[in-house]
């Protein structure tokens, strides 16, 4: 068991460079044996104000993890269910083990606007940084292809066939 838990409750853990970055407790959607879908409000602390979007207390996130891609897709909505967006991470395949919901974060994300007109990769300085590429060059190039993979999808309105 991790330093998070919970009773009968799922629990989202995203680890980022075997640290645990962020625990929280998630209400399980949907978990159809591939793709995990967990709701929760937004868990850290305060607002983030990224510049491009404002995560404040209130917005809710519905996350879509899953056991066989390289990514993560959160929509989130604020309090009232106005749409801000799409923020997607790039991880390794999410596990699901003990009433955890086990991610590990490869430093690479991509933002989608509500209304799709900005699409932005984000940290690929980071992620240049991180040594994944010397440390594990294939799990850097499954991370490269699932941030192409995303853009394309944010850019040709595939998120829709995605999350349905």
């Amino acid at each position: 068991m991790s330093a998070c838990s919970a009773d009968d409750t799922l629990v989202v853990a995203l680890t980022k460079a075997g640290r645990t970055k962020i625990c929280y407790q998630a209400d399980v959607v949907r978990d159809d044996g591939t793709r995990v879908t967990v709701r929760a409000p937004w868990a850290a602390p305060g607002v983030r104000d990224f510049g491009f979007v404002r995560f404040e207390p209130g917005d809710v996130f519905t996350e879509h993890y899953w056991r066989d891609r390289w990514f993560a897709v959160k929509e989130v909505r604020t309090g009232a269910g106005e749409l801000k967006g799409w923020y997607c991470d790039i991880t390794r395949p999410a596990v699901l083990r003990d009433g955890e919901l086990l991610v590990e974060d490869l430093d690479l994300d991509l933002w989608v606007s509500a209304d799709r007109t900005s699409v932005l990769r984000l940290d690929e300085d980071e992620f240049a940084k991180s040594g994944l590429a010397e440390r594990d060059p294939a799990a850097a190039g499954a991370a490269g292809r699932a941030l192409d993979e995303l853009e394309h999808l944010a850019r040709a309105e595939g998120f829709a066939a995605l999350l349905a």
